[in-house]
């Protein structure tokens, strides 16, 4: 994409020419042969890390908004009455952001970017977990910082847990950006 910019006076003609290339994240590469890449792409780039960090705290906010008023059923997806499972919920949540997802949770983990270790998370990734079969994806949530998460689970509804520890801990299987 080639932008282009012309002096008030009329005099010159600045032509920066940057390759942009959003990836399915939607981060930002540019080219670095560019004159002014540096520069550009460090602004750039700061100004990408504001924007998603403000979308996933909308994100996280809108998610735990709904603590006490979802209640959990398998394979439905009832936002009418808040009768969700977890891709629902998911899947409500991020198109009230203005994010379209497929519903169920395999679907989700083909979405975006694949983040396979924990420690890469960023807020507002998805993640995906396995609570029957070891390996299968059959679980999704909301990361939320702190090896934290947020999800609609069966036995207790839209509620934040940690990866870390307890049931959790060696459950993750994969974490999506979108």
């Amino acid at each position: 994409m080639t932008f282009m910019k012309k002096s008030r006076l009329g005099k010159s003609l600045v032509g920066i020419s940057l390759s942009l290339s959003l990836l399915t994240s939607g981060s930002m590469l540019f080219n670095p042969q560019s004159a002014h890449a540096d520069t550009i792409s460090a602004d750039a780039t700061a100004a990408y890390s504001a924007t998603s960090s403000s979308r996933a705290d909308r994100i996280i906010r809108t998610a735990e908004s709904y603590k006490g008023k979802v209640r959990y059923a398998f394979g439905v997806r009832d936002t009418r009455r808040l009768i969700l499972d977890c891709s629902a919920f998911t899947q409500m949540v991020f198109k009230q952001n203005g994010i379209s997802i497929p519903w169920g949770s395999k679907a989700q983990a083909k979405m975006g970017t694949r983040i396979s270790s924990k420690s890469n998370l960023s807020k507002g990734d998805l993640v995906m977990f396995s609570v029957s079969k070891p390996g299968r994806i059959n679980h999704v949530g909301i990361y939320i910082g702190n090896g934290k998460f947020i999800s609609n689970t069966a036995s207790s509804g839209v509620v934040v847990r940690d990866m870390y520890s307890g049931y959790w801990k060696d459950r993750f299987i994969t974490g999506r950006r979108l």
